[in-house]
């Protein structure tokens, strides 16, 4: 017995660099095995559309199939915290946005986690503009004839967004603190929704990201009349902005991103983070970017996880200004 185990003790180095590349291509192999991207919103909206966009390019570098599940509900929380509560193996990952990421974690101190510690960047991917759009029967083309019409319609106008602190929601909430007019809120599970109801008259108005309603838009089923940048945005310069129409300073801009839960392994995030990387430079990507309003905007891990900070820094106060709440 003692000489088996002095054996042992004696072979253990030996085997330990022998052993060392197996576990080292063990973590290599991923992915072995299919890709979820969580959408924590309906499908339609901006987030669902930019995951659909990358899922194939990302399957054809990576090898496996990448799959794209929506999970809506709770501003974008109930998938957020199906992608916290995770194994930290790079098989669900979670593409997020400003919305359920800051604007609703801002707002919902009951989430039960820290989002700046329990998720790990691994990309951004797209800025997305905010815009106002109305019903073409609402009989407005501008912010102030919108404005107007708000102000002689007893009890205001209703608008909807994507969910419950969603920065379409403080967008709405900015536009009716600023313009000091009357508005209620109509909360949705998703831009997809809010736009087949603004499209349907059923609401009069609506805070929606750009990617979500151009295409309604160009159909004249809706009709956007401002864009929620600081600037017009530059790849639709014909859109002017809200700002400039009579309500300066104002500004509530989204973006979309690629998270994993805090504990994946570095290589994998470093493998999916240049995946995503070469997925937004292709061109095909690109040129759909392009006709969506939107711009690619690929950060690394380390750049995703300081931009997120900062946007809790920058938007912390903003939200207590215009007194958004889960209520």
């Amino acid at each position: 017995m003692q000489r088996r185990h002095l054996l042992a003790a004696l072979a253990a180095p030996a085997l330990a660099p022998a052993l060392a590349p197996g576990l080292a291509r063990a973590q290599e192999a991923w992915p072995s095995r299919p890709i979820t991207l969580i959408v924590p919103w309906a499908p339609g909206g901006s987030n669902d559309v930019v995951a659909r966009l990358v899922a194939p390019l990302l399957q054809e570098k990576l090898g496996q199939s990448v799959v794209v599940e929506n999970r809506a509900g709770g501003g974008g929380s109930i998938g957020m915290g199906q992608i916290v509560r995770a194994r930290p193996d790079g098989y669900n990952l979670l593409v997020s946005s400003a919305s359920n990421h800051v604007f609703h974690a801002l707002v919902s101190p009951d989430l039960g986690y820290d989002v700046r510690e329990a998720l790990a960047g691994i990309a951004m991917m797209v800025d997305v503009p905010n815009v106002l759009a109305v019903h073409p029967g609402l009989g407005v083309n501008n912010v102030q004839e919108l404005l107007a019409k708000i102000r002689a319609t007893r009890g205001g106008l209703s608008f909807g967004s994507s969910g419950t602190a969603s920065s379409n929601h403080l967008a709405g909430e900015l536009f009716r603190m600023m313009s000091n007019t009357e508005l209620v809120h109509v909360p949705y599970r998703g831009g997809g929704p809010v736009a087949n109801d603004l499209i349907a008259g059923t609401i009069p108005m609506a805070f929606m990201n750009l990617p979500t309603v151009v295409g309604p838009a160009e159909g004249g089923r809706v009709r956007i009349i401002g864009v929620g940048t600081e600037e017009r945005v530059r790849i639709r310069p014909d859109l002017p902005t809200i700002a400039e129409q009579g309500l300066p300073g104002y500004s509530v801009r989204s973006w979309t991103g690629l998270f994993a839960p805090r504990g994946t392994p570095r290589p994998v995030i470093d493998r999916m983070a240049q995946a995503m990387r070469e997925a937004l430079e292709s061109e095909t990507v690109k040129a759909r970017l392009t006709a969506l309003a939107s711009e690619p905007i690929w950060m690394d891990p380390a750049a995703t996880d300081a931009f997120v900070r900062a946007e809790f820094d920058r938007w912390a106060p903003v939200v207590r200004a215009a007194n958004v709440t889960t209520g």
